[in-house]
Parts: C-alpha cells; structure tokens; sequence
C-alpha cells in the first residue's frame, strides 16, 4: 500500500469520528449539547476535505482520474462506516454517570 493511501485512510477515520467524539462546533466554539444537525454538517464537511485530500494526492502521483457519482456514492456510504464507531459512542453506548 502506497503511503499516500494509508494516509487518505488515516485521515479519513479520524475525520469521519471527529463530530462525535467532541461538544465544539467546527472544532472552536464550545457548545453545552451539539445537536445531531451540527454533527451531520461537519461531518458532510470533513468529507469534503478528506476528498480534497486524496484529490490533491492524487495528482501529485499522477492524472487525476474523472469521477462519476457511483464513485461519490460508494465513498459516501465508506465514510459512513468509518463513522460508525463514533456515532455508537455517542448516542448508543450509555456509560454510567454521563
């Protein structure tokens, strides 16, 4: 596996988990309770970013390839699937006293 795919997948959890596992919005200001809406926004956000990410890896190494919607679908429905243990945490996993 080249780096700069293991790096893409890197980000690409750590990104996808991001809103779940902290109460400010965009990462500045602090919230008492973050609703669902503000989590799901950054979330479509940080998907954008990681995509710009592996875009600009891409053509560093070669030409950038033309994308269609199946590949956003699939890399949407990935990255959703990334989030998941962030989003169990969060709203599934009830931990005593919080």
């Amino acid at each position: 596996m080249q780096a700069s795919v293991a790096t893409v997948l890197i980000v690409a959890v750590l990104a996808a988990n991001l809103p779940f596992m902290t109460d400010r919005i965009a990462g500045f200001r602090k919230v008492e309770h973050k609703a669902f809406g503000w989590r799901f926004a950054e979330w479509l956000v940080l998907y954008g970013l990681v995509g710009l990410l592996a875009r600009f890896l891409e053509s560093r190494q070669m030409v950038v390839q033309p994308q269609e919607a199946p590949f956003y679908v699939a890399t949407l429905a990935m990255f959703a699937v990334f989030a998941f243990p962030g989003f169990v945490i969060r709203y599934w996993w009830r931990m005593r006293g919080i």
